[in-house]
């Protein structure tokens, strides 16, 4: 029988993409506040304060996160179980490897080599916040949302590495003050990672509201 003949199907159907395309933006939203705080704070001077609190940081963003998916895929009752937090610590420790790797490989090599190791940590830790929140579901596809979230994050270190100009605008009078708008490469790449964490979101969260 056609779709069309069952209203309440295509009623589903558009409200699970409704709530995936809503979920994927607020995962997003977190993930890029709370990857980016703890980027600016580290990437900058390191100093054992800072490393503290942007490890501080990281950690509740990736609880946030995978609080996010869990509310969107089933009934959350307790984010503190030990799967779940076993989630939000690997990617907490994701985030970390990698630029620690970059770091230590240094120059596009390094940037290139950390990307692939975040990928396939990504791409574990989707698989994992999937089993704790949907353990008698299918894993789905994890392999190329941690890909696309990856890429992103290569293009916010490249941006923070090789690039220290910016757009600003022409000087715009206001009254009697004088604004000028100014865009940096850095949230160039951070717009950029905002991006690709909602398509990546998105395609996950929309195959884990399947049925």
């Amino acid at each position: 029988m056609s779709v069309i003949r069952q209203p309440e199907v295509l009623g589903r159907t558009t409200r699970r993409r409704v709530i995936g395309v809503t979920a994927a933006l607020s995962a997003a939203a977190v993930e890029t506040v709370g990857v980016g705080l703890w980027f600016g704070l580290v990437i900058g001077s390191r100093t054992t304060a800072t490393a503290l609190a942007g490890l501080g940081v990281l950690f509740c963003g990736a609880l946030l996160r995978t609080g996010v998916f869990g509310s969107t895929v089933t009934d959350l009752e307790t984010l503190v179980e030990p799967t779940r937090l076993g989630a939000a610590l690997v990617l907490t420790a994701g985030w970390i490897g990698w630029l620690f790797v970059a770091e230590l490989i240094g120059g596009s090599v390094g940037i290139a080599v950390g990307t692939a190791l975040l990928a396939g940590i990504l791409t574990g830790q989707f698989a994992l916040e999937r089993r704790a929140f949907r353990p008698r579901a299918g894993d789905g596809a994890t392999v190329v949302p941690g890909l696309v979230l990856a890429a992103g994050a290569s293009v916010l270190l490249t941006t923070a590495w090789f690039f220290d100009g910016g757009l600003s605008s022409p000087p715009l009078s206001l009254g009697f003050t004088t604004v000028v708008v100014e865009i940096a490469a850095l949230h160039v790449g951070l717009l950029v990672f905002a991006l690709s964490g909602a398509l990546a979101h998105q395609r996950r969260l929309q195959r884990a509201l399947d049925p």
